[in-house]
């Protein structure tokens, strides 16, 4: 089966129809709008910039005509606004003190491996610092009482919403699922609203 394809616009089109919230429509235009610098609220400097650099080599987007999606600037925000799912793995501690403790036993896997901090590494020596972490067992005294697994599958996992839930990354996908006025009533096999593209270009 082909690979569905949209036009690059699709998103950023459908934001000034009939068919999409005005709550959606601002949330939507606020992410495309956000200023490509960012204070960080609650982490540390040093901090921030260590977590920017994960976040890009967890989602490299070298192939982006625009800016990078900045994805640290909504978990500093997350955390500094005291926000949270309302629940956690039971291994873990509260989230400020998971990403603090996580981000400083990462820096224990760059010198355990390489002597040097994660930023100073080339982007394949990250890599390997992050699947490390991602394997369960890095070295390090921060993971003897952080469970790295379930940090990492955390981590991953709220990156993955934030890229998602962006206008852009949304595009790339071809979703089109935010613009749901009047409704989605066409949902049967093969059946497209007039909003939705064709997926075989027809």
């Amino acid at each position: 089966m082909p690979v569905p394809t949209y036009p690059s616009g699709t998103v950023r089109a459908l934001l000034g129809t009939e068919h999409v919230s005005e709550a959606t429509r601002a949330a939507l235009q606020e992410r495309l709008d956000a200023p490509a610098a960012y204070a960080p609220q609650l982490l540390s400097t040093e901090s921030f910039a260590l977590l920017e650099a994960v976040a890009a080599r967890l989602f490299p987007q070298p192939d982006r005509p625009e800016a990078p999606i900045a994805l640290a600037p909504a978990v500093d925000q997350r955390l500094a606004e005291g926000r949270a799912d309302g629940w956690r793995y039971d291994v873990l501690p509260p989230d400020r003190e998971a990403l603090r403790l996580g981000l400083g036993g990462i820096q224990e896997i760059a010198q355990s491996l390489f002597q040097v901090d994660f930023l100073a590494l080339a982007a394949e020596q990250q890599d390997a610092v992050l699947q490390a972490l991602a394997d369960g067992r890095p070295p390090g005294a921060t993971w003897q009482t952080l469970h790295a697994g379930r940090f990492f599958e955390e981590l991953l996992a709220e990156l993955t919403e934030y890229y998602y839930a962006h206008p852009l990354a949304q595009e790339e996908i071809g979703y089109v699922g935010m613009a749901d006025l009047p409704a989605w009533t066409r949902i049967g096999l093969n059946e497209k609203e007039d909003r939705e593209v064709n997926p075989m270009g027809e």
